[in-house]
């Protein structure tokens, strides 16, 4: 008998957390959508534009525009946009400029959740910084499109409708920032771009994703468990101003050449993509001294990153060592305990 309660107790606890897809028309949470540059809102004349979009010189749609063209939506939330503009993620200070707006529309007790539309190129950068940045357990949807949002057989127009009942959907506070495309849910710590033109380029290689946007319900089948938005120990309001931080490839007959020249640049921290468990090869002993010289921290990473976590050590202040924290996994080893 008490096989069969812990057999039933499992079972239960396997379930997956689901929504139905539609909810009461009356308890429609309201969802806001900022719009950035990207391919999503490409709107070429020419059907089968996959490729030159950008050059072609039709405008992109607005945030109004994607929404009026997906009248579905409205069976699924209540949406507002934020306006007719496309907001920038490339530099530092537009990222932070980012994080503070998506902040402040949160604080909105009406709004469930934020979407923005996003180049796919740089999605999982953006989408790991807000991750480490937004002070909300309401679910901010990263979501972007592989194809433009007028070219045949485009996956922009769900993948945004996706992104909108995510973010209205309970399941997914608490569960960090979250990447939606190709009916899957990524966690913004764990996701990449894996593949230029595929629809499925988005994988969260070993960990896998987060759940489904099936067309029935919305599921997830775990959570993440680092540190994350809420928890997470930044502050945008405390940051005045981002040091500078060059990333470099490792190689056979890397003499540290580079490591040297971002120094010199003005570069405050490097981020190694090492070889095997993050070795710097021949540079190794450049990157000691310019950290014993300018105090210039080292991260050692290896890219792409396969299954296995491999053993960190922790970089130390100038004066000190070990100065390189060598890990398998390039993005949250660098810093592990997020």
């Amino acid at each position: 008998m008490k096989g069969l309660f812990a057999l039933i107790l499992a079972l239960a606890a396997s379930i997956p957390a689901v929504s139905s897809a539609q909810q009461d028309k009356g308890a429609l949470m309201r969802v806001h959508v900022i719009t950035g540059v990207g391919t999503l809102p490409r709107n070429p004349t020419n059907r089968l534009e996959y490729l030159r979009y950008a050059t072609t010189g039709e405008p992109r749609l607005t945030g109004k525009q994607l929404i009026e063209r997906i009248p579905e939506v409205q069976q699924f939330a209540r949406v507002t946009v934020e306006s007719d503009e496309f907001l920038p993620f490339d530099k530092p200070q537009e990222l932070k400029d980012l994080g503070l707006r998506i902040d402040a529309r949160l604080k909105d007790p009406e709004i469930a959740g934020v979407v923005f539309t996003h180049g796919t190129n740089t999605i999982e950068e953006t989408a790991y910084f807000l991750n480490l940045t937004v002070k909300h357990d309401k679910p901010v949807v990263i979501v972007g499109a592989q194809r433009p949002f007028s070219t045949l057989s485009s996956d922009g127009p769900l993948n945004l409708l996706n992104a909108i009942r995510v973010a209205a959907d309970p399941a997914s506070r608490g569960k960090g920032v979250l990447v939606v495309t190709n009916d899957e849910i990524n966690a913004a710590r764990d996701v990449t771009k894996a593949n230029t033109y595929r629809l499925e380029t988005f994988q969260a290689r070993e960990l896998g994703i987060l759940g489904y946007a099936d067309p029935d319900r919305i599921v997830f089948y775990r959570a993440p468990t680092r540190k994350h938005t809420t928890q997470s120990q930044f502050d945008l309001t405390q940051i005045a101003d981002f040091p500078k931080v060059s990333i470099l490839y490792s190689h056979t007959g890397d003499d540290g050449d580079l490591a040297k020249a971002a120094v010199a640049a003005g570069a405050k921290g490097l981020v190694v993509a090492g070889t095997g468990a993050g070795h710097t090869q021949n540079a190794r002993k450049i990157l000691k001294e310019l950290h014993d010289t300018t105090g210039v921290v080292s991260c050692a990473a290896r890219e792409p990153a396969p299954a296995g976590w491999f053993e960190t050590t922790t970089g130390r202040s100038r004066g000190s060592s070990p100065l390189t924290i060598s890990a398998r996994r390039s993005r949250a080893s660098c810093c592990n305990w997020l």
